[in-house]
């Protein structure tokens, strides 16, 4: 008896043969070729977009992790992160501003007057305490509108000082080790 049943030439042909048999369509198994991604699409029947599944890490993809102004503000632990980091760099007006206007959209009618001219007092009037940095033109709407406060009346200052922050502040925040020790500490959990 031979020590080999088959030759490589019986191998090869067996090969031609195997590829000209059809498999079935199996959408579970886990395809660990180079063209992973293409025999997904086609499998799936839909086209993957490269932005939502990038086939490597980078600083983009990692970016889009960070949270955005908007998660900053609503979230309790990195509202004070952000507020600490904003004092250590002397420039937390914008923040408390941001804020006020906020508290001033769900005041009642009965105190709109009183708690907009403690925001204008303390935030928008030349030399007050905590002057915004917003147009001239800015502050003289609101000036204007403080005869006859609405609720409104300060939404285009507060949507300058969002924008300014979310350009300059929350950028510097997001890499400073205020942002990283939170970043960090949310990672770590400990079991006692």
């Amino acid at each position: 008896m031979p020590k080999f049943l088959f030759s490589k030439i019986r191998l090869y042909e067996i090969n031609e043969l195997m590829k000209n048999v059809k498999q079935p369509r199996r959408s579970h198994i886990v395809l660990n070729r180079s063209g992973r991604k293409k025999d997904i699409q086609w499998l799936m029947g839909q086209r993957i977009n490269d932005e939502t599944y990038p086939s490597k890490p980078s600083w983009q993809a990692d970016h889009k992790l960070q949270p955005t102004l908007e998660k900053i503000l609503h979230d309790k632990k990195y509202l004070a992160a952000f507020r600490s980091f904003l004092q250590s760099e002397f420039s937390e007006e914008n923040l408390e501003f941001w804020l006020a206007c906020e508290d001033f959209k769900s005041a009642s009618p009965e105190d709109l007057r009183w708690k907009a001219e403690a925001i204008y007092q303390e935030f928008i009037q030349p030399l007050a305490s905590r002057e915004i940095n917003v147009d001239h033109h800015i502050k003289e709407k609101i000036k204007t509108s403080l005869e006859k406060p609405s609720l409104c009346c300060f939404d285009e200052a507060q949507k300058h000082v969002y924008l300014l922050m979310e350009r300059d502040s929350c950028p510097r925040f997001l890499l400073s080790n205020a942002y990283l020790s939170l970043k960090y500490k949310s990672r770590t959990r400990w079991y006692i």
